[in-house]
């Protein structure tokens, strides 16, 4: 438990936060940005200014994007159109499904009445 000559006097607090007022407000009012032409250092790349790209080079990106995606296409369609082997378990039951169906359709087109 904390004796009454351990804790801060409120007074002397205020007085100290008051004095530290003007200085926040100035450091506050001062221009954020920094100038154009001085130097900032190291920033993260979303807050670099952007560079304009050269029309060459502009081209170039966009032939190497287009090849990326191109090449991902047939990618998919070589994935799509591989022959993998089948799960036994896969093919017993699509065979009994086949079974089922092809002898409901029996039953279906033949002329045998069932009552």
């Amino acid at each position: 438990m904390n004796t009454p000559d351990e804790q801060p006097n409120p007074d002397e607090a205020l007085a100290l936060a008051r004095a530290a007022r003007e200085q926040m407000a100035a450091a506050l009012d001062e221009d954020q940005e920094p100038e154009p032409d001085e130097p900032v250092g190291w920033q993260p790349i979303w807050k670099r200014p952007r560079t304009p790209k050269s029309k060459a080079a502009q081209k170039k990106e966009l032939r190497e994007q287009r090849r990326r995606i191109q090449d991902a296409a047939k990618r998919r369609l070589a994935a799509r159109n591989s022959r993998r082997p089948r799960s036994r378990q896969s093919r017993i039951g699509n065979a009994a499904a086949r079974r089922d169906a092809r002898a409901l359709s029996r039953v279906r087109h033949s002329n045998a009445w069932l009552w």
